[in-house]
């Protein structure tokens, strides 16, 4: 059996590919290594696992997820190999899993707007070029993350309309020092400020909150797209809740940078279940 994992900063897909039965598929919070250790992978795992996953008898796990590097993969292997003791657990980055989940084997440009953000030029085979998005703390442009501290920034600066801070006080009841507290203390601050997106989709129609992800797209193009050589070229491929709930206005940004849509898609999970199971690129 093998099992495969889809994972950003805040969630991970999961899917069990049984021979002769059907794909079980599940999901548990994610594990980037930058913000959780391999205890605390094990322990979150043990409670999510589903009943009906036979962890004895899983003979491939692959995990592909945010963070996920050479420097960091011990992490998660570390946390994974406990639970699945007769599995050779291999880790890979969430800008393979996206890239083949979006243009299969054919070249071009990909990224993922999550509660993170990724970038990426790929040959139809790898990742030939990426541009670091040095994560929440200093960059993940037009991330779930970034869109969020915008939105804290002009709550707590009192530059938000009059309006909207009552509306943001009445649905989460935070003051600035809460807040603070949150974003300085929190060890995962990046998805306790992604959480504030639905606020900021809930809201599109309003003038200075469309402005405000707007400022957050187009940053994403200016911080990272705009500097890949000859980006114009390529189409704009995407994975990603915030790429997926926010398309009309990231097309908008995409068209005032020169780069055409592509495709956009939530969860790259069945592009990954089919190249395993074909076992060629998909």
């Amino acid at each position: 059996m093998i099992l495969i994992a889809d994972g950003g900063s805040t969630k991970a897909t999961w899917c069990l590919i049984r021979p002769g039965m059907e794909t079980l598929y599940f999901s548990t919070e994610g594990y980037n290594p930058y913000y959780v250790d391999s205890e605390y992978i094990q322990r979150s795992m043990r409670q999510a696992l589903p009943a009906g996953v036979p962890c004895a008898d899983v003979t491939e796990v692959h995990f592909f997820g945010a963070g996920c590097e050479p420097s960091t993969e011990q992490v998660i292997i570390r946390g994974l190999q406990p639970l699945f003791a007769q599995a050779e657990v291999t880790v890979g980055s969430d800008l393979l899993a996206a890239a083949r989940a979006l243009l299969g084997d054919k070249p071009g440009f990909a990224a993922i707007l999550g509660t993170g953000t990724n970038t990426c030029l790929y040959d139809g085979r790898g990742v030939t070029h990426s541009i670091d998005p040095l994560g929440y703390m200093l960059g993940d442009e037009g991330s779930g993350s970034y869109i969020g501290k915008k939105l804290l920034i002009a709550y707590c600066r009192e530059y938000m309309p009059l309006t909207l801070r009552e509306e943001f006080y009445a649905q989460y009841g935070l003051t600035k020092e809460l807040i603070m507290e949150r974003v300085y203390k929190d060890p995962l601050a990046n998805r306790f400020c992604a959480g504030f997106t639905t606020f900021v989709k809930e809201r599109l129609d309003d003038v200075y909150i469309h402005r405000l992800a707007s400022e957050a797209f187009d940053d994403f193009f200016r911080g990272l797209v705009c500097h890949y050589p000859g980006y114009r070229a390529h189409s704009l491929n995407c994975v990603g809740s915030v790429a997926f709930h926010f398309e009309p206005v990231l097309r908008q940004s995409a068209a005032r940078f020169g780069m055409s849509m592509g495709r956009i898609i939530q969860d790259p999970i069945q592009g990954l279940v089919q190249y395993f199971q074909r076992g060629v690129v998909i």
